[in-house]
C-alpha cells in the first residue's frame, strides 16, 4: 500500500502533466484558427478549378494528349502520404497510416511506392520495410505551411510522373478537416487528372437545363500545358493546409481530454490520500486511548 509521500509525489506529477496538457491546448486553439481560415480560403479555388479542368478536359478531341492526362497501364502506383511530423494529437496519424496500409493491401498485387509528407507516417512505413519514394519533413510542424513549400512537393511529383512513364497512377492520402471534433481520411487520384463523366440524359418529362459551356481561344495543348500543372499544386496546397488544421484540432481535443483525466486522477489520488491518512490518524487515536486505558 502507498504511503502518504507517495501519493503527493504521483499528484504533484499529475499536476504538472495537467500544466503541459492545458497549455498545448490553448497553443492548438490559437493555431487551429488561423489554419481554419485558410481551408476556408483555400477550398473555393480549389474546387472550382478542378471543376473547370474537368469539363475542359471532357470536351477536347480524343485526339488530343497530354502527360498529365493520358491513361497509362495499371501496375504502378505512386501513393502521396500526408502525415503530421509530431505526435499527441490522438488517433490523426493512426488513422492515415490504417488508410495507407489499406490500400497496399487492396492493391497487393501492384507495385506501390510511398512519398511521405510528415515524419510519422515516413517512420511508420520506413519500420515495416515499405518502399518509400522520397520524403518531405517539417512542412507542418510549426503549424503553418507557406504556398513554396507545397508548389516544391507539387513539382517534384509532376516532375517524376512525367519522367518515370512506367508510374501508373498518383494517389493522394490527407485528413480533410471538418470540425474539431471529426476528421474524414480522404484517398483522392491525383494523376492522371480525371476528366469530367459525361452527363446522363434527362427524362422528357423534366424541363430542360441549361448547361455551361467553356469558350476558350488558346490552343488545347497551350492552355493544359500551363493549368494542368498549377491544378495539381492547387490540390497539394489544399492538402497540406487541410491535414494542418485536422492535425491542429485533433491536437486541441487531445489534449483537452487529457486535461480532464487529469483532473479526474488527481480527485482520486486526493480522496485516497485523505483515506490513508485519517487512517493513520484513526490507528493514532486508538493507540493513545489503549495506552490511556491500561495505566
Amino acid at each position: 500500500m502507498p504511503n502518504l509521500l507517495d501519493i503527493r509525489r504521483r499528484i504533484k506529477s499529475v499536476k504538472n502533466t495537467q500544466q503541459i496538457t492545458k497549455a498545448m491546448k490553448m497553443v492548438s486553439a490559437a493555431k487551429l484558427r488561423r489554419a481554419q481560415d485558410r481551408v476556408v480560403m483555400a477550398r473555393p479555388f480549389a474546387n472550382k478549378m478542378a471543376e473547370v479542368l474537368g469539363e475542359l478536359a471532357k470536351r477536347t478531341d480524343e485526339d488530343f494528349h497530354h502527360p498529365l492526362l493520358d491513361q497509362r497501364g495499371d501496375q504502378r502506383y505512386l501513393l502521396v502520404l500526408i502525415t503530421a511530423d509530431k505526435g499527441l494529437c490522438g488517433g490523426f496519424n493512426t488513422n492515415l497510416t490504417k488508410a495507407g496500409q489499406a490500400f497496399i493491401r487492396e492493391n497487393a498485387d501492384k507495385q506501390i511506392e510511398i512519398v511521405a509528407v510528415g515524419r510519422k507516417g515516413r517512420d511508420f512505413f520506413r519500420n515495416r520495410h515499405a518502399a518509400i519514394s522520397s520524403e518531405y519533413l517539417g512542412l507542418t510542424g510549426k503549424g503553418r505551411v507557406e504556398l513554396s513549400e507545397a508548389l516544391e512537393v507539387a513539382r517534384a511529383i509532376v516532375e517524376q510522373y512525367t519522367e518515370d512513364t512506367s508510374i501508373d497512377k498518383v494517389y493522394l492520402v490527407y485528413n480533410e478537416f471538418k470540425s474539431v471534433l471529426s476528421q474524414r481520411v480522404v484517398l483522392d487520384q491525383l494523376l492522371p487528372v480525371a476528366r469530367a463523366k459525361q452527363e446522363e440524359p434527362e427524362a422528357k418529362s423534366q424541363q430542360p437545363v441549361t448547361l455551361i459551356d467553356y469558350v476558350y481561344e488558346q490552343p488545347p495543348g497551350e492552355m493544359f500545358g500551363e493549368l494542368l500543372p498549377r491544378l495539381i499544386e492547387t490540390q497539394i496546397f489544399r492538402a497540406l493546409l487541410e491535414s494542418v488544421a485536422s492535425e491542429q484540432g485533433a491536437r486541441m481535443t487531445a489534449m483537452d481530454a487529457a486535461s480532464k483525466n487529469a483532473s479526474e486522477l488527481i480527485e482520486s489520488l486526493t480522496l485516497n490520500m485523505n483515506r490513508i491518512r485519517q487512517a493513520a490518524i484513526t490507528n493514532e487515536i486508538i493507540e493513545v486511548v489503549s495506552g490511556a486505558a491500561a495505566l
